[in-house]
């Protein structure tokens, strides 16, 4: 029975770590479909890069930096328990991943590729792995001094602050240090608007995600006696609440309707295995409206071109779920307990603070080395051609 068990626990992981990986695809087609035609080749191209170099990083690096384990041993030990480690390493890589994928949107149309690569490295190899170790590791000591303050550790069951918030708080440092787009904010005040080059493959990238995110979520368990519908459920009600919110709010225009279930979803990821599926519904519901409020102001008003409002949606909806997790998880509210409000706000707010300053410490060493923005000329010709020497659909036929 042990044999089974692991058997059934390798393949349980190996499968969510199959629907995450899938998730990158919905990244690279939400970020296609939004930026400009001239830029979408280099939106396919850096998500899949992007994820090779985080592999490499994280195996070699991150994964021992988070949980004191590496890989420098014989195959027959990595094979013990059906290769379940070697499965594990490969379903957390893919949330790993995601912190560039989701930078990758902030700075889209105008970052240079090269650099953009290194800070994927050190991002993956460092940066997130040490808040990653601190949260999900033990290590550090620090969930004990959270415990010790607030009389509870910090929960956060699949990611909102340790996947999203911590991509979206190190996207806004790289989008500030950035600069907008040439032309996006002129000095008489006015703007160029830079409408989705494809609702279709927005809609796309936002399906992929929502699917695979039922992997993300559920199979955070990372075994197969610990699953829970009550996850499942809960993710569900937390992206039609976004939907329906992001969707009233901004008055039916396809880039909110799409982008609310992502909101919702990210919101929902800290505290789905302890919430009541209506507390998961408000949550989500919450977050579409965080997201429609505040990529407006970020874009109009503050004037931070955050092309797909990554900051918004991965960096304050994350910041959001991981509060509310210590609202909605309680009894009270029809929750299972086990979380405490002092412990989420003080762990998010950790988290908040870390990514961050590691942002700007990462894109701040990189714009003052090597220099982060593509040149004007670069720019108006679109990075497709600037940087990969083709477009996504060429205007004629090569002669044969």
């Amino acid at each position: 029975m042990d044999a089974v068990k692991q058997g059934a626990d390798t393949l349980f992981i190996l499968l969510g770590a199959t629907m995450v990986l899938a998730m990158h695809a919905g990244f690279a087609f939400l970020e296609l479909g939004t930026v400009r035609k001239k830029n979408q080749v280099n939106a396919l191209v850096k998500i899949l890069v992007d994820f090779a170099v985080s592999t490499i990083a994280y195996f070699f690096v991150g994964y021992a930096v988070a949980y004191g384990t590496a890989f420098f041993v014989g195959a027959e030990t990595l094979a013990a328990k059906n290769g379940y480690e070697l499965v594990k390493f490969f379903f957390l890589l893919t949330f790993a991943a995601a912190i560039p994928a989701i930078v990758s949107g902030g700075i889209a149309e105008r970052a240079r590729f090269g650099p953009q690569l290194i800070a994927t490295a050190v991002l993956v190899g460092l940066i997130y792995p040490l808040f990653e170790g601190m949260v999900w590791g033990g290590r550090f000591g620090v969930q004990g001094w959270i415990k010790d303050l607030t009389g509870a550790e910090f929960h956060d069951f699949a990611g909102s602050v340790v996947v999203h918030a911590v991509g979206g708080w190190i996207g806004l440092a790289a989008v500030l240090l950035l600069g907008a787009r040439a032309n996006r904010y002129r000095k008489d005040g006015g703007m160029s608007a830079h409408p989705p080059s494809s609702i279709p493959f927005l809609a796309l990238g936002a399906w992929v995600l929502a699917v695979g995110w039922f992997g993300f979520n559920v199979m955070s368990a990372q075994t197969l006696d610990k699953i829970s519908g009550l996850v499942a459920v809960n993710s569900l009600m937390a992206m039609v609440g976004g939907t329906l919110i992001a969707a009233l709010m901004g008055r039916n225009d396809p880039g909110f309707a799409y982008n609310g279930p992502l909101a919702g979803l990210v919101a929902v990821c800290a505290g789905s295995d302890v919430m009541h599926p209506i507390g998961a519904l408000v949550v989500g519901g919450v977050a579409g409206a965080i997201f429609v409020a505040l990529f407006t102001l970020t874009q109009n008003r503050w004037k931070i071109d955050d092309v797909l409002g990554v900051w918004p949606l991965h960096g304050l909806c994350g910041t959001w779920g991981g509060i509310a997790c210590g609202a909605f998880g309680q009894p009270a509210l029809g929750g299972l307990g086990g979380v405490g409000f002092g412990a989420q706000m003080l762990g998010t707010l950790l988290g908040v603070a870390w990514a961050f300053l590691g942002g700007l410490a990462v894109y701040g060493v990189l714009r003052a080395v090597t220099g982060l923005r593509l040149s004007a000329e670069e720019e108006y010709e679109g990075a497709d051609l600037s940087i990969h020497r083709i477009g996504a659909t060429p205007e004629r036929e090569a002669s044969w």
